[in-house]
């Protein structure tokens, strides 16, 4: 299932500047693993050495947080999938 996901500002140098990636996967999950499989420098950015997603990842689909649980939410063709990541600064 063909979905889209939407790649944060700051990990587009991951993606080779690309703001959207067409990802394969019929849950957030393997959406995810399909966009590391073309970008294999997105998974230290995503996930921590215990494969769960880092703290300042939030991972939206079509608009809506999806979490809790959000590797295992479905995925439909045509979905977005947004990758977000909190900065802090001071």
């Amino acid at each position: 299932m063909t979905a889209t996901a939407h790649i944060h500002l700051v990990h587009r140098q991951h993606t080779n500047g690309n703001k959207t990636v067409e990802v394969n996967g019929d849950t957030v999950g393997r959406a995810l693993a399909d966009l590391i499989a073309q970008y294999p420098a997105m998974e230290k950015e995503l996930f921590d050495k215990n494969g769960k997603l880092h703290g300042h990842i939030e991972i939206y689909l079509n608009a809506e947080s999806a979490f809790p649980g959000e590797l295992e939410k479905p995925v439909a063709p045509g979905d977005d999938i947004q990758i977000v990541t909190f900065l802090a600064g001071g």
